[in-house]
């Protein structure tokens, strides 16, 4: 599967590793059935005639050292302890100068014992002479899995932000930063945890690390990390907001959840471009679904590169309400029959989906009356010998190996991971004065870290937390969830973020519980200047709301 955030964005920036291996009959072996295996795999040992006899103390010493070179081939990260370092700041917003405190650090994941088996990287911004007991605090990570928190931190809520166009588009090198008046420190504290093997956090080892990376080892990473800060930083008072993006909604759904039977309860959870029931995301031969909820976003993007027909690009609010109205009836209805579809009803579908897509007609026949993102990024603008983006289907660009040669390469990913990693890593070590040699992984330096993320739930179907994100409400009636949607994003479509929030199967009184924010943007609401200026007044407006209890 693929990744929301880290493969593509590599972001944040997208999500879901090989979901299929998950799934397989086979069971995954277990490390002593593998060590079992291998063993018996092994030729027979020679008999002792046929080699020199060597001393009980000889062979201890001989398997010592064999043991102690095995150690030193395994990476080995030191996690004691050590101070945060804090510096001071100011920035004005709307005229008005905030002075803050910025913490940067790492907090230690401990087993029972107390001995440390990881530490996660933060960096906190907390306003100075505030009371902490009213003063709230808003947790933020971005997704993957396996993307670290820089996008949000640097890209949307942080007190400074990366300088791109003001479409967001990437400019020329050098790259910079600057104060942002659209930060979230005027409405809340702020604090930017990194997951485990991205940015600075890290496990002792990478067999230690194992239990982090998962869904649920995930959750409980996040969630200890959270009690551990309210602890060490005496926030236990304070209102408390969760903020997650791509797989990061996951993640926060799950942490609600999880957190809310140990006590923690949260005033509001921002969900920006939700993840929470896979099955809407992930196509397969027996889940049409996906197909049908991806048709809105397809009609915005045809509609943003002028390959709708006439009378649909003359209204683009008019024309995603007529797609959604189609995918949802006509369109359901021909998935449903399957083969029984008649020669007349298919013919009838292609054509509107054609004029819903700006796809041809041939290229929807073959596919069997399915397209799925990697068809239509490269087949929508195949005329111009260009694919479009994924994440954010406004960025267009030519395929790396070739039109034909790539299987698949989102545009959208080598225009917003150059400027960002190279003006955080400027950012952390100079204005932070967090000095250290060890890289920041922005996404994990492992090429089979999505193959081996533990999905969980996908043993029995596909990946899951919005089940989580209703037992919180249930059990925190006055729990406000704000939903974030760009019209542009292939990842997590909109449409299939509404459909789960539709799904929750609560009732009516939850209702008012629930808000819904859109942009004319893809994955990432907060790259044109307009989204970042909207969704912090969307933002701003919810954590109100949630505060009064409205």
């Amino acid at each position: 599967m693929k990744r929301f955030l880290a493969v593509t964005l590599g972001l944040i920036f997208c999500l879901l590793p090989a979901l299929g291996q998950q799934n397989s009959d086979s069971p995954k072996k277990s490390d002593k059935e593998q060590k079992t295996q291998k063993e018996e795999k092994q030729p027979a040992a020679q008999k002792p005639a046929e080699t020199p006899a060597v001393a009980p103390e000889q062979k201890s010493e001989a398997a010592k050292d064999s043991d102690d070179k095995d150690k030193d081939k395994e990476p080995h990260f030191d996690v004691s302890e050590v101070a945060p370092v804090v510096t001071h700041h100011q920035i004005t917003v709307n005229g008005s100068v905030l002075k803050y405190t910025a913490t940067a650090g790492r907090l230690p994941l401990k087993r029972a014992d107390g001995k440390i088996e990881a530490e996660m990287f933060f960096v906190a911004y907390t306003l100075d002479g505030a009371d902490a007991a009213k003063r709230p605090l808003t947790f933020a990570f971005n997704g993957g899995p396996g993307s670290a928190t820089i996008w949000l931190h640097m890209g949307a809520l942080g007190p400074k932000h990366v300088v791109l166009k003001p479409d967001g588009f990437m400019p020329p090198a050098p790259y910079r930063v600057e104060d942002s008046p659209y930060t979230l420190l005027d409405k809340s504290d702020l604090v930017f945890i990194d997951a485990m093997n991205t940015g600075f956090s890290r496990a002792a080892t990478s067999e230690l690390s194992k239990k982090y990376l998962g869904v649920t080892g995930d959750i409980k990473a996040f969630g200890e990390f959270i009690r551990l800060y309210l602890t060490r930083y005496e926030r236990w008072p304070s209102p408390l907001f969760l903020f997650g993006e791509s797989y990061g909604t996951t993640r926060a759904a799950g942490i609600a959840g999880y957190l809310a039977d140990r006590g923690i309860a949260f005033n509001g959870i921002t969900l920006l471009s939700m993840a929470l029931r896979f099955q809407t995301l992930e196509d397969s031969k027996s889940n049409d679904q996906p197909y049908i909820l991806l048709i809105p976003s397809f009609t915005m993007i045809a509609g943003y590169h002028h390959k709708l027909p006439a009378d649909l690009a003359g209204d683009m609010n008019k024309a995603r309400q007529m797609s959604e109205e189609w995918a949802s009836t006509a369109y359901t209805q021909a998935l449903g029959k399957g083969d029984a579809l008649s020669t007349e009803e298919r013919a009838k579908v292609v054509e509107d989906m054609s004029r819903f897509t700006g796809l041809s007609k041939d290229v929807i026949d073959q596919a069997n009356l399915r397209i799925d993102v990697p068809k239509f990024t490269h087949y929508l603008l195949l005329d111009q010998k260009l694919r479009v983006g994924r994440l954010d289907g406004r960025f267009t660009g030519t395929d790396p190996d070739g039109l034909l040669d790539t299987q698949f390469s989102d545009p959208t990913e080598p225009a917003i991971v150059p400027p960002y990693t190279s003006v955080f890593n400027n950012y952390v070590r100079t204005e932070l004065g967090y000095k250290t040699d060890m890289p920041y992984y922005v996404f994990p330096d492992d090429e089979n870290f999505e193959k081996n993320w533990d999905w969980g739930s996908a043993s029995k179907g596909y990946p899951d937390t919005a089940t989580a994100l209703r037992q919180a409400l249930v059990k925190d009636p006055y729990l406000k969830v704000q939903v974030l949607e760009g019209y542009y994003d292939l990842a997590t479509p909109y449409f299939a973020a509404n459909y789960t929030m539709d799904h929750l199967d609560l009732g009516a009184q939850f209702r008012k519980n629930f808000s819904f924010a859109t942009y004319e943007a893809g994955h990432m609401v907060y790259l044109p200047v307009e989204g970042l200026k909207k969704m912090k007044a969307d933002t701003g407006g919810f954590m109100d709301r949630a505060l009064a209890g409205n």
